[in-house]
């Protein structure tokens, strides 16, 4: 769960405004973040930046009225959030390199590009984290993934860590693991709601409204995840305590079981873990 401990943070831009680092950037707004030296942000277009023109902690920059906007942006900032589509990223840390100041951290959310890349584009003396949230963060139940590179230090992770504790919560693991995690939090969500559909058709199929499926279904999974979180009991001990002997839901868990679920995932999040090793192969 977010905290509510007060968070000071120091200045940091944002490079891109896409819908994840539009997340992060509610996280920051909240009343107990104080994000000292303000905050930054570009984007191509003024349109979507006057969507942050009531802000006054926000200063934006477009891209296409202002050549020098992404370096104006990063001068001062202490942290850089690279929040474009991955295949623009080389591109925009040459065109920033020499703007960073010593001690910047560059932090990445684009999906698939290696820390190296980074690296390979920056000066010495900046250091860069990766990180993968998730879609969640829109709601500040975020769980992110959080990778040191080669030069950062433990302040420049803790800095990085408390930046995205704004929106949820946050694991620390070596860079090999990042594309795993992203297979079960970052893609994740899709699968929850793959289930969610699936089960309101059943319900629908039973002869309820989609109203009423929707209702039973999403309610269900809410009550359920809140409930897991308010226990000290684990996924399989509050299953046991919903699953009476020779009842209706021992029957249902049964053909579950039986149709080969846990092989089901373990396929799923492979094939996910493949994709994610041939796009940072580049095909």
């Amino acid at each position: 769960m977010t905290s509510r401990q007060p968070v000071d943070l120091p200045a940091i831009a944002f490079l891109g405004a896409g819908s994840m680092a539009r997340a992060i950037l509610a996280g920051l707004l909240a009343p107990h973040v104080s994000v000292a030296g303000g905050i930054r942000t570009t984007n191509r277009s003024a349109e979507r930046l006057a969507e942050l023109a009531d802000e006054p902690r926000v200063t934006g920059y477009a891209t296409e009225a202002d050549a020098d906007a992404n370096r104006r942006a990063v001068a001062g900032a202490k942290l850089v959030v690279v929040a474009v589509k991955p295949g623009m990223v080389p591109d925009l840390l040459d065109e920033i390199a020499d703007a960073l100041e010593p001690g910047t951290v560059v932090v990445s959310v684009a999906a698939g590009v290696t820390v190296a890349t980074f690296e390979a584009h920056l000066p010495e003396h900046v250091s860069v984290v990766r990180t993968m949230p998730n879609t969640p963060a829109v709601v500040g139940r975020a769980v992110t993934g959080v990778s040191p590179g080669t030069r950062s230090s433990e302040d420049d992770l803790a800095l990085v860590v408390a930046l995205f504790e704004t929106v949820g919560e946050v694991l620390v693991v070596p860079e090999p693991q990042l594309d795993a995690l992203s297979t079960i939090s970052g893609s994740g969500p899709a699968y929850v709601f793959l289930l969610i559909e699936e089960l309101q058709r059943a319900a629908v199929a039973k002869g309820f409204t989609t109203e009423q499926a929707a209702t039973m279904v999403q309610g269900t999974f809410r009550g359920a995840s809140e409930l897991l979180a308010a226990s000290d009991d684990d996924p399989a001990e509050l299953r046991r305590r919903v699953t009476s002997p020779k009842g209706t839901t021992e029957r249902a868990v049964a053909v579950l079981q039986e149709a080969g679920l846990a092989d089901l995932f373990t396929r799923a999040t492979d094939a996910a873990l493949a994709r994610a090793r041939e796009l940072a192969a580049g095909s």
